[in-house]
């Protein structure tokens, strides 16, 4: 079988062959075009963009947190300090496992579940490339560990530090307060420039209050870096501003003192220098470490801080509301003369009960057979609770109101520190306005002896015996004394600011007022007689008082040990000193003390004795003249944060007890 022969045909494959030729021609021109366009836009359009971007990897910027301000006390004693540190910290953009990362870590040093659950909560809300810390002061031990495993740990750190630290972290922690971490809320609030680089602000006491001041302003440094992310060299530096320094007028050695008069005992003292309102004392019984806090504490510690029945955490000073008891007595003794309501010669007989006119209902005095004829000096000497009875119905809780507020009683003081309540003066306009009720005349009896409805806080009370200390001049309690910027030479004092002047109708009611309080220690049936000594170089002016925690039933006789501790009365004691040159003027609550002279009475006597010793015979003895007339003196300005408005719980009492 012949196979037929096909021939090539040369002109179609040639053809064939220069059209597929002309559309790779075609292609590849079209590709060379957009690859030159590309090329155009990359290096010319793009040319400063991918610059910087292509700089950016070589060269970033960090910014540099300032040094926080110190806290002295009025002697130049530190109260708040930097300690240099290690700190342990990731950036999230050199890693690619965190999770990983962190277990590695913790194979090699202690990590704690709080560390890692704000390490997390920071990395959600932080940039990539910034440095979270991780672990904060790192022994010695543990940075070398760490140091010679860095190769195999990307994005990990170890910076050099300034931690803050309180070296009274006990002594202090309810006045200085302290530093910790920054939170989400607190992140909303801040300055986000400012704090670039900083973990920690103020939460507590003076270091919140004067957050603005301590913290300082930010710097900033660019400095070129390797692939690793390593610094070579710092090309260009902005120095970051410190922090100003701040000198309390909280004298340290006075404060150990009184915490050392309390022992075990839970309550407040506060002592204020009369003459300008300096607070040179401000305990809150039990304390804490403010230490604990400062880079996080753990959950057990917190709990069981929280959860105590004593309320370590709680400042007394200023959020406690007590029932003042008998220490009212000189102030609505001097409110009945200065108001003509009774006179110099005013007496009345106490049958150790009192009844308003046409009720059966009898309120009862401390002493069951009574103190007989009874007149203002020894009302308050022998703490008369019928005299001030029948003296409060004669007022009115309105006029009691009035006066009593005058001198600071149910108004916040204005301290700078935040959180203080506002305590509580009643009235028939306040009862309508809170309670939607009508003012009983009963309410007014008790309220003559500190009791009902009226509530104080140890600072209030504090500052009311100043006030009526130094006649009359009411003082903003200040904490602050001066403000050191590092660049000045001497600190920027903070000038005392008086509130207002309360007028005096006759020197010789409050002469009465104040020989009545200075027998309540220089008699012999003084309320607190046991503070007067033989060799006491000064004479004292104080009243003592007890307010009960519970009421007691009309016939019921009140058993104190068959109380347990949580249900005792509460022992005060508010006293000045000297009584012709006041330097010091206090308030001391203890809870559940029982007796306000023989329980509050020696503990302030200690802290009047130890500030006293310091002056000499000259100095305790030569009155200082108080002009009639002050003008009212305006304080340097400074950024406070403002105290909140949160009003104090509501607690009820009735009569005073033995010795109060």
């Amino acid at each position: 079988m012949v196979q037929k022969q096909h021939f090539k045909d040369h002109f179609i494959e040639q053809r064939i062959f220069h059209n597929r030729s002309l559309v790779a021609l075609f292609f590849t021109v079209i590709l060379f075009g957009i690859l030159t366009f590309r090329l155009f836009v990359l290096q010319i359009n793009n040319h400063e963009h991918f610059t910087t971007l292509s700089q950016n990897n070589r060269v970033s910027v960090q910014a540099l947190p300032p040094t926080r301000g110190l806290i002295y006390d009025r002697n130049g004693i530190i109260l708040a300090e930097n300690l240099p540190s290690y700190t342990l910290q990731i950036i999230p953009e050199q890693t690619s496992d965190i999770d990983n990362l962190l277990n590695e870590l913790s194979l090699l040093v202690n990590l704690r579940d709080i560390d890692i659950k704000k390490f997390r909560k920071e990395v959600r809300r932080k940039r990539r490339f910034e440095g979270i810390p991780l672990r904060f002061r790192l022994n010695d031990e543990e940075v070398a560990i760490i140091s010679v495993n860095l190769h195999r740990l990307p994005g990990v750190e170890i910076k050099a530090q300034l931690s803050r630290f309180y070296p009274y972290g006990k002594e202090t922690s309810h006045i200085v307060g302290y530093v910790g971490r920054i939170n989400e809320k607190e992140l909303k609030t801040l300055p986000v420039t400012n704090y670039s680089g900083t973990n920690h602000t103020g939460k507590l006491g003076i270091e919140k209050s004067y957050e603005a001041l301590l913290h300082g302003q930010v710097g900033y440094q660019k400095v070129e870096t390797n692939v690793r992310g390593r610094v070579l060299r710092v090309l260009e530096r902005s120095n970051p501003v410190p922090g100003n320094d701040l000198y309390l007028n909280l004298d340290i050695k006075l404060q150990k003192v009184a915490i050392d008069a309390f022992a075990d005992k839970r309550g407040a003292l506060v002592a204020i220098n009369p003459e300008n309102g300096h607070v040179l004392a401000m305990v809150s019984m039990p304390d804490y470490d403010a230490n604990l806090f400062v880079n996080g504490i753990d959950s057990k510690t917190y709990k069981a801080l929280n959860t105590s029945w004593e309320r370590p955490l709680y400042n007394r000073t200023i959020l406690g509301g007590y029932p003042p008891g008998s220490t009212t007595k000189p102030f609505f003794a001097l409110a009945g003369l200065e108001t003509n309501t009774i006179q110099l010669d005013h007496e009345i007989f106490c049958p150790g009960y009192y009844q308003l006119k046409g009720k059966a209902h009898k309120y009862r005095d401390w002493k069951k057979w009574g103190h007989g004829k009874t007149d203002i000096s020894k009302s308050i000497i022998q703490s008369c609770d019928v005299f001030y009875y029948d003296l409060a119905f004669q007022l009115g809780i309105d006029k009691m109101h009035q006066f009593m507020t005058s001198f600071g009683f149910g108004q916040r003081s204005g301290i700078d520190i935040l959180g203080e309540r506002s305590g509580l003066m009643p009235s028939k306009e306040w009862k309508k306005r809170v309670r939607k009720q009508v003012w009983f005349p009963g309410e007014t009896v008790i309220a003559g002896i500190g009791q009902g409805y009226v509530l104080v806080t140890p600072l209030q009370l504090a500052l009311g015996t100043a006030t009526l200390a130094n006649g009359g001049q009411h003082f903003k309690p200040q904490l602050v004394s001066a403000i050191q910027r590092k660049v000045d030479p001497v600190p920027r004092l903070v000038n005392p600011q008086m509130v207002r002047k309360i007028p005096i109708k006759r020197q010789e009611n409050w002469n009465e007022v104040y020989h009545g309080m200075k027998s309540v220690i220089h008699s012999a049936r003084g309320t607190a007689r046991r503070l007067n000594k033989p060799d006491m170089r000064y004479e004292i002016a104080g009243k003592t008082g007890t307010a009960q925690v519970f009421s007691v039933a009309q016939d019921a006789t009140y058993k104190e040990e068959e109380l347990e501790e949580r249900l005792k009365d509460h022992a005060l004691f508010m006293a000045f000193a000297p009584v012709k040159n006041p330097k010091i003027a206090i308030a001391v609550v203890v809870e559940n003390g029982g007796h306000g002279g023989s329980v509050a009475a020696p503990i302030a006597g200690k802290v009047i004795e130890a500030y006293l010793n310091q002056f000499s015979d000259e100095e305790l003895n030569n009155p200082t003249p108080i002009p009639p007339e002050e003008p009212i003196r305006k304080t340097t300005p400074i950024p406070v944060v403002k105290p909140d408005s949160t009003a104090s719980s509501q607690q009820k009492g009735h009569e005073d007890h033995p010795h109060g």
